[in-house]
């Protein structure tokens, strides 16, 4: 008797074929006019892809126009949907196709199963010191008691003072100098990455709180960022993972780098309090090449010239694109992963949107070094989420497996089943597995 569960890959693969026949089934019924429906889709998304880039590459009228467009393109294409008596089918047919990339994507990772990255059983520190910053996430440490849930473990805590500026890095080196043996943090990823140069530094292990306001790296490492408190479950029972720490001019980083762009964007004084309208009147300059130095790249040997934006990330992202970058799968892997952007003008943005990574104004792959540099002697940079300058060339690197992190044993993000494949879906490999016939390791 077969092992059904050993047949799943090769269900999912079979339904997602069914699905995806189903859904060319559907426009074929449809007749020309639904096909003109679709084609019209194609269409509107370029058309509002331009719209987009007219917004944000210009000031004045152009920019209004611009925005009218890219919202007038839609809209045309859900009246025309609408106004057809195959409107029903062809919905059915996006319904249809949606499910069958749901069933591929399964039938992938259930043909492949990511493995987690290994767990070490450790014993409990003894003299822990936790250090939080009150403000972070909104004020997340006193919403949740973490400062009583933490000292009720055996922890002592240290309460950073927000009226004032300091030395969160020297806090942690005075902690070690104590006796302490394990450190950790509250707060928000940049604060964690100071503190986690320090434990690296010394050999200890670091504890990740996710009361920060988005909580990258805990994401990364499973932790449950809906309820910081359930992080301190570490301190009693927990395991450690060994994840890499990304290196930029003599700083640590967890989770990115960015040129270009964005970190030209965030100097500003005023982004903090009006980031739409600061990033709409920086960006005309920043995209058209007048706002910013010249950058270039070298990432293994690769090499990008002029990117608009540039992330480096601590591993690479798991969705190769820059809008739903979603998780890292692995913290351990030893590389950096690169997304550059480079968008000359409307054309290459609806190409952008039309081809997603596969668009020649998109560059994504993986490197164990990168090095920016600039016709300048140096370039604004966003070390997670922190505005920097830094004397160019400014390398990135990762020193692999340099942290220990302890987590909790039981934590909801951690099944690797959950997290989305970097690779690119091939429907040649669906095929490959409905059928039985073995797949290709693609990189």
């Amino acid at each position: 008797m077969t092992d059904r569960p050993a047949r799943r890959p090769q269900l999912l693969a079979q339904a997602a074929l069914l699905c995806a026949a189903g859904a060319v089934a559907a426009v074929a019924f449809t007749g020309l006019h639904g096909l003109l429906v679709l084609f019209c889709a194609l269409i509107a998304l370029a058309v509002t892809a331009v719209g987009a880039w007219w917004t944000l590459a210009h000031h004045g009228l152009p920019r209004v126009i611009g925005a009218v467009v890219a919202v007038a393109a839609p809209i045309g294409v859900f009246v025309l949907a609408v106004s057809s008596r195959e409107a029903l089918v062809v919905l059915l047919a996006l319904v249809l196709w949606g499910v069958a990339l749901l069933f591929a994507r399964s039938a992938l990772r259930a043909a492949r199963p990511p493995k987690p990255m290994p767990a070490v059983e450790t014993p409990p520190p003894r003299r822990p010191v936790l250090i939080m910053n009150p403000k972070s996430g909104g004020g997340k440490v006193e919403q949740f008691g973490l400062v009583r849930r933490a000292e009720e473990l055996g922890a002592r805590v240290v309460l950073l003072d927000t009226s004032v500026q300091q030395d969160v890095a020297g806090i942690a080196r005075q902690a070690v100098a104590e006796g302490a043996d394990l450190l950790g943090v509250a707060g928000g990823d940049g604060t964690q990455a100071l503190v986690a140069a320090v434990a690296a530094e010394h050999g200890l292990p670091f504890l990740v709180i996710s009361a920060g306001t988005r909580n990258h790296f805990a994401m990364d490492l499973g932790l449950d960022r809906t309820d910081p408190a359930t992080c301190l479950d570490a301190l009693r029972d927990g395991v450690e993972l060994r994840v890499d720490l990304g290196r930029v001019g003599g700083r640590t980083f967890v989770n990115t780098v960015s040129f270009g762009a964005y970190a030209q964007i965030v100097q500003s004084p005023q982004y903090r309090d009006a980031k739409t309208a600061t990033a709409l009147d920086a960006l005309p300059e920043l995209l058209l090449g007048t706002g910013g130095p010249h950058l270039t790249a070298l990432a293994g040997d690769h090499r990008l010239d002029a990117p608009q934006a540039l992330l480096i990330s601590n591993n690479p992202y798991a969705a190769p694109d820059p809008i739903s970058l979603g998780r890292r799968p692995r913290l351990d892997r030893g590389v950096l992963g690169v997304l550059g952007i480079r968008v000359d003008g409307a054309a290459q943005a609806a190409d952008l949107a039309l081809r997603g990574d596969r668009a020649a104004g998109l560059t994504v792959l993986s490197a164990r070094q990168v090095t920016v540099d600039a016709d300048a002697v140096e370039i604004a940079v966003a070390v997670d989420g922190e505005a920097l300058f830094l004397p160019t060339p400014v390398v990135c690197s990762l020193a692999a497996r340099a942290l220990r992190v302890r987590v909790p044993r039981d934590r909801p993000g951690a099944d690797p089943n959950q997290q989305v494949h970097a690779r690119r879906l091939d429907w040649r490999d669906v095929a490959r597995l409905a059928f039985l016939r073995p797949m290709e390791n693609r990189p």
